[in-house]
């Protein structure tokens, strides 16, 4: 197993490829283990609201730098989408036929989500897949982005994108452990609530693997 990182790893200047580093470290127990909303439900199992076979999508989890630190970006979705309507999400979804690969998924989906042209994102690795109660295999790409790249938010999926300082999302103080009821049970899941942002769910639960992966 890894040793722990340092808490100066935030500020370290090199920090794109620390966390390059670590994520080629880890790239063959990420390929034996699966992260998921099942960790905190074991009960549950890992496809809690999904009968079948699960089907495959991919997220980018893009990084910029900044003047005062590493930011992730972010995107609040529209109101009238028939799933996850208003959440918080990274740009991501669906794996389609077409595409060669969670990374080329990722890259396209952040294309069409917010304008994001994928010559501006350099990859650094991914995390191991994500299974979520609805029935997806999501695999978390990460990447930097330039700082000069500009957004275009597609108004049919993306209300707003934002930035989240990487450092609060890897601080494990901000990682809170709420819970819900559902079907008669009580379902737990991560919550990193950041100002107006409410950052919960599939998208929470991929923070706190990055930060099990990359950070702990």
């Amino acid at each position: 197993m890894n040793a722990p990182l340092s808490d100066e790893f935030l500020e370290n200047p090199n920090w794109a490829q620390l966390i390059r580093t670590r994520l080629s470290e880890t790239s063959q127990l990420v390929q034996e283990q699966e992260a998921g909303d099942h960790t905190l439900n074991p009960e549950l199992g890992p496809y809690a609201k999904w009968e079948g076979p699960p089907r495959d999508a991919a997220v980018l989890i893009g990084i910029m730098e900044r003047s005062a630190g590493p930011t992730v970006v972010l995107t609040q979705r529209t109101g009238h989408l028939n799933s996850h309507a208003g959440q918080v999400a990274f740009p991501g979804g669906k794996i389609d036929p077409t595409d060669k690969g969670p990374v080329e998924a990722a890259l396209r989906e952040a294309d069409e989500e917010i304008g994001l042209d994928t010559r501006r994102v350099e990859l650094l690795g991914s995390l191991a897949p994500y299974l979520t109660g609805s029935g997806y295999r999501v695999v978390p790409v990460v990447g930097t982005i330039l700082e000069t790249t500009s957004f275009r938010p597609n108004p049919d999926e993306v209300d707003d994108v934002f930035e989240v300082p990487l450092n609060f999302l890897m601080n494990p103080a901000n990682h809170q452990k709420q819970s819900r009821e559902w079907q008669g049970k009580r379902r737990y899941f991560y919550a990193m609530p950041f100002g107006e942002r409410y950052i919960w769910g599939v998208t929470a639960g991929i923070i706190r693997s990055f930060y099990e992966t990359v950070y702990r």
